[in-house]
């Protein structure tokens, strides 16, 4: 499986080859809002953090945890200066 950058961005055809998913179930999983997608003209752009939580939620929690707990540790040492 290819690597999935949190912070790239992937078109519709890419994102349901990394889900193995068909087109018809991309169209579904938007229309559900199971994935977050924006709308450019008339084609949608998936952000990999989105790809990412879909595969693996228990990971994006960790990761988003990890994220936001060295955040305000950042912001605390900061406002020290």
């Amino acid at each position: 499986m290819a690597e999935i950058k949190p912070n790239e961005v992937y078109t519709t055809e890419e994102t349901g080859k990394l889900l193995k998913v068909s087109p018809s179930t991309m169209k579904r999983l938007i229309k559900k809002g199971m994935i977050k997608a924006n709308k450019i003209g008339n084609q949608y752009r998936f952000l990999g953090h989105e790809i990412l939580r879909m595969l693996s939620p228990d990971v994006d929690i960790k990761v988003s945890s990890a994220y936001g707990d060295f955040k305000r540790k950042v912001i605390n040492k900061v406002q020290d200066w």
